[in-house]
Formats: C-alpha cells, structure tokens, sequence
C-alpha cells in the first residue's frame, strides 16, 4: 500500500530524515513516536509531497516518484489525492460553515458536481458526530468539534490513506477523547493510516505496528506489545521511561 524506500531531507545543512525506509500494508495503522525533532512531522509531510523529499521514492498502490530527479508538478498533485492529510492545528476556513469546510476540496480539486459532494459532506459529518452543526462556523465550534470537521474534510476527498500529524496536541485534554474515537472507528473500518502522536494510549489500543524515531531515523519498530512491553533499543527504553514519568 505504502512504500518508503531511502528516504532523505535536507533544509540546508539540516538533515531531518536519513534513509527511512517504510512499508505499510492496506488497513494497517502504523503509529509513529519519538522525541521531538526526530522527524515524525517531515516524514508524515513527505508522504503527501508537503515538502519535497530530497532523494528517495515513495510509493501509495500503483503510483510512485522517485525523487533522483525532479518530479512533475501534475504528477506530484495526482501522488496528492491518495492521501488526506490532518493537522495540528485545525486549518479551517473562517468564512465558511463546517459544511462548505468540508465540500470545498472535492468541488474546487477534483471538479465534482456540488449536489453530489453536498450529500457525501453531510454523511461525514454525521459520520463524525457533527450533524447537527453543519451549517455552524468554526469560530461556533470546541476545538474538538473543529479537528472532527477537519477530518471530516480529508476523507471528502475519498483518500486511500489518511495521515494524522499529532491531531490532539492543540486540544485540551477533555477533548481529545472525541476525536481519538473518530480516529479508533476509522482504524475498525479498514482504513490505512499513519499516525503521528504522543497519546501512548491510543498507540497501544490502536496500532498494528509502532514505530520509534530518533535524530531522523527509525530506530525501532514492532507490535504495541513489543514497543511498550519488551523495547530493545535502549533509547526506546530511554524515551518511554521518560514518557511515563511524565518528564
């Protein structure tokens, strides 16, 4: 479904990822942790083509770039589609309804008829307990309630894979239960998702395979089981040892 092989990026002098290699199957959920600065974000971002790789070839089903030379813009915008991609911070459009939030992308990206992304727009909502609140602005919405239309508009755009960069840090903790839920429905319907969090909770109740990264690199990877119960790296032992500590 998803293949990373020898991925690199640089900013600069700056390297972020050092050779990741990475392979998800279809309806798997690959959970990435690590400290910050380790390259979780990039890597996510990477995925979509946010930011371009600086060598490397990533691949989702049957369409692949290969970064040794340059890749077509055209061709990295079709790459793009496959994913939907949800963010720290909520990004909505302030003028317009969790609704019109949610159908732009389908409309404006992929030209489809509104009556028909209008209906799909109001099942997602409802899909993620907004129903009630389509015609409610983001500034009417709890940040729970905005990160939920947020995911509600990447799956509009009908994603073969769906990215979580760190998707409850901006939320208080009250509300970080509600959209983990959506997420854990999503995981239970066979959606392929890569995800990265520092809610270890949601990692060893959800993941089909953890994956710890340090300095742009992953050091270790496994079942939750294996990752939280028996890590062998001792900077995995380092960093979960931290973690639970709350340091």
């Amino acid at each position: 479904m998803i293949a990373v092989e020898s991925l690199y990026k640089q900013f600069g002098e700056l390297k972020v990822l050092k050779g990741i290699d990475l392979n998800v199957e279809q309806g798997k959920v690959v959970v990435v942790i690590g400290p910050s600065g380790s390259g979780k974000t990039t890597l996510l971002r990477c995925l979509n083509i946010l930011e371009t790789p600086t060598s490397g070839k990533v691949q989702i089903e049957d369409l692949s770039l290969d970064f040794s030379s340059k890749v077509a813009a055209k061709k990295i915008a079709t790459f793009r589609r496959q994913t939907g991609m949800v963010f720290q911070s909520y990004n909505l459009f302030p003028h317009m309804t969790a609704l019109q939030n949610v159908m732009e992308g389908p409309i404006t990206v992929k030209k489809e008829a509104k009556a028909q992304v209008n209906e799909r727009a109001k099942r997602l909502l409802s899909k993620v307990g907004l129903g009630d609140k389509v015609n409610f602005y983001p500034f009417q919405l709890s940040g729970g309630q905005q990160q939920r239309v947020g995911i509600a508009r990447a799956l509009a755009m009908e994603p073969k894979v769906m990215l979580f960069d760190e998707p409850t840090s901006a939320l208080d903790p009250e509300l970080v239960g509600e959209v983990l839920r959506v997420m854990k429905e999503l995981a239970q319907e066979g959606m392929t998702m890569v995800v990265v969090t520092h809610e270890m909770k949601f990692a060893r109740e959800v993941a089909d395979e953890v994956i710890f990264m340090d300095d742009g690199m992953i050091v270790e990877r496994g079942t939750p089981k294996e990752i939280f119960e028996a890590p062998k790296a001792e900077r995995t032992k380092q960093f979960l040892q931290l973690i639970s500590s709350g340091v």
